[in-house]
């Protein structure tokens, strides 16, 4: 496995000190990815998205979604069946145990999960602070400090 070298982003940016290992990390998972259960993550907007799991067999007692430091994890636990009434000839609907883990980008939060025909779909927002919103910095021309007190009645 080969690793990015981030130097040339790293002399014009500040504050991306996680964004090298946030690659590594997902370079190494997505080796390792087993692309079950499939998903789909769409974006609904400037600052919303929504990330879709097809979990059929799936019922929602038997799905924990979490968000912990950043990460969100989605997994399935499916309770064991015994199957001695079922006699399959082939069986191609997977119903396996799974854990889907998300980096989320620094605000953005879980707003609230569906499960619909098989489909868990879990919904983001991203929600930027007001201080953290681009303001407009006043650029004062003269040497003085303003002063807007002159001329007001106290």
């Amino acid at each position: 496995m080969s690793t990015l070298d981030l130097t040339p982003l790293y002399r014009s940016s500040i504050g991306f000190d996680r964004f090298g290992s946030l690659l590594n990390s997902a370079l190494r998972s997505e080796q390792q990815a087993t692309g079950y259960p499939p998903y789909n993550i769409e974006a609904q907007g400037e600052d919303r998205y929504s990330i879709t799991l097809a979990v059929a067999g799936f019922d929602d007692s038997e799905l924990d979604i979490q968000t912990e430091k950043g990460v969100l994890t989605i997994r399935g636990k499916k309770q064991d069946e015994k199957d001695d009434v079922h006699k399959y000839l082939y069986r191609g609907i997977a119903n396996r145990s799974f854990e889907r883990k998300f980096n989320l980008a620094d605000f953005v939060e879980v707003t609230g999960a569906k499960l619909d025909k098989g489909l868990l779909t879990i919904n983001l927002v991203k929600v930027i602070p007001d201080a953290m919103k681009p303001k407009s910095i006043v650029i004062n021309t003269n040497n003085a400090p303003k002063d807007d007190s002159k001329g007001q009645a106290a």
